[in-house]
């Protein structure tokens, strides 16, 4: 129903030209990308996953099992 058309868009187009000037715009746009191209990037990601081996805990489970002996043996 309110589409932007092609007039609409001349005239953001001459607004963005005077504020920023056309030597900004090449900036503007390659950092739009980037921005957009890392969001993209990050949604398609899977999320982080724990490679930390069941031996690797098993073994500091057994370490933190024995101080505990040995602390109450000299007790």
């Amino acid at each position: 129903m309110f589409g932007i058309g092609i007039p609409e868009l001349i005239i953001i187009l001459v607004i963005v030209l005077i504020i920023f000037g056309a030597n900004k715009l090449p900036e503007i746009g390659s950092g739009m990308g980037k921005a957009i191209k890392n969001f993209k990037k990050a949604t398609n990601e899977p999320e982080e996953i724990n490679i930390t081996s069941k031996k690797k805990h098993q073994d500091k489970e057994l370490d933190s099992e024995e101080e505990s002996k040995e602390d109450q043996g000299k007790s």
